[in-house]
């Protein structure tokens, strides 16, 4: 089995991505990586933000994603849930 070219250095670069962050409870700010962070994508700006755990404090943190703050997380290689309501 041959790898092409290119392909381990892409997926070596969108792992080593690390995004800032805040903790609200403990205020602690700190680097994640893409795979510490999930994106849930929804109908609407309510349904739609993105979630990590506290590496400091161990809280659950959900903040909202606006479009640039979705485009970032997804170019960045953060697993994307999208939501879909049921009509």
């Amino acid at each position: 089995m041959s790898v092409m070219p290119g392909i381990s250095r892409q997926v070596a670069a969108v792992q080593s991505v690390l995004f800032r962050a805040a903790c609200p409870d403990c205020r602690a700010r700190f680097e994640l990586a893409a795979g510490a962070l999930r994106l849930a994508i929804g109908a609407s700006r309510r349904t739609t933000f993105y979630s990590f755990t506290c590496p400091e404090c161990g809280s659950a943190v959900r903040k909202p994603a606006g479009e640039r703050i979705v485009e970032l997380l997804t170019g960045g290689g953060v697993r994307t849930l999208r939501l879909h309501s049921s009509v």
